[in-house]
């Protein structure tokens, strides 16, 4: 199932929600009232009692609706002609792999990566043997690494947005917008170990900012 972003409208709306009721819909709604309180570092941690692999399967689903909602904004600057590689500044270049389909890395734009990016991401939060979403079923041995893999992928649309697009964030008057989300979703990261520090690379200067406001 292709991913494109419409661009017709400005904002894409997100098609992965957590069914009302359940208990990762609690736990969605607790993270929401956490983030209110203006405490992110508070608001990432593992609430009391709570299984960490729920915990974090909430949050990957989070993270991948505010980055649709984000790239969504600045789809019609994110063109075949404006970003013919995806990469995030001039040191850091992105080739598609997933293993399945395409198993060798390809070279592609970034609107082309970003739509294998996110049409896999949901791919992933639909498998119900990955992402259980019913009460009792238990995650997989392996989900800590798709979880890992996720988040590292969903970091490059950050790392894009913020090297190549910043102009347009700001002129759409999206940067607090987009500065919260990175800060939410770099918090959480860090509380529980997830990206590689290497991996961070092309965002690190703005990530120790974000981090030093905090301390």
């Amino acid at each position: 199932m292709s991913f494109l972003f419409s661009r017709s409208s400005k904002t894409f709306k997100p098609k992965k929600n957590i069914p009302e009721g359940s208990h990762q819909y609690e736990l969605l709604k607790h993270a929401e009232a956490t983030l209110g309180s203006g405490n992110l570092r508070q608001a990432v941690m593992l609430p009391e009692g709570e299984d960490l692999n729920e915990w974090i399967a909430v949050n990957t689903v989070d993270f991948f609706n505010q980055i649709n909602m984000l790239y969504g904004t600045i789809t019609e600057f994110c063109t075949e002609a404006s970003c013919s590689v995806m990469s995030a500044g001039p040191r850091y270049e992105y080739h598609w792999a997933d293993g399945t389909n395409i198993k060798k890395p390809i070279k592609c734009s970034a609107p082309k990566y970003i739509d294998y990016l996110m049409t896999w991401v949901q791919d992933q939060l639909d498998d119900e043997t990955l992402f259980p979403s019913k009460i009792g079923v238990p995650f997989p041995k392996n989900f800590m690494s798709v979880a890992k893999t996720i988040l590292k992928r969903l970091f490059r649309v950050y790392a894009h947005i913020y090297h190549q697009h910043f102009d347009s964030v700001m002129q759409l008057q999206e940067k607090a917008h987009l500065n919260t989300s990175f800060k939410h979703f770099i918090f959480f990261v860090q509380e529980f170990n997830l990206i590689d520090r290497r991996e961070l690379a092309p965002l690190q200067e703005l990530i120790e900012k974000l981090g030093s406001k905090d301390r």
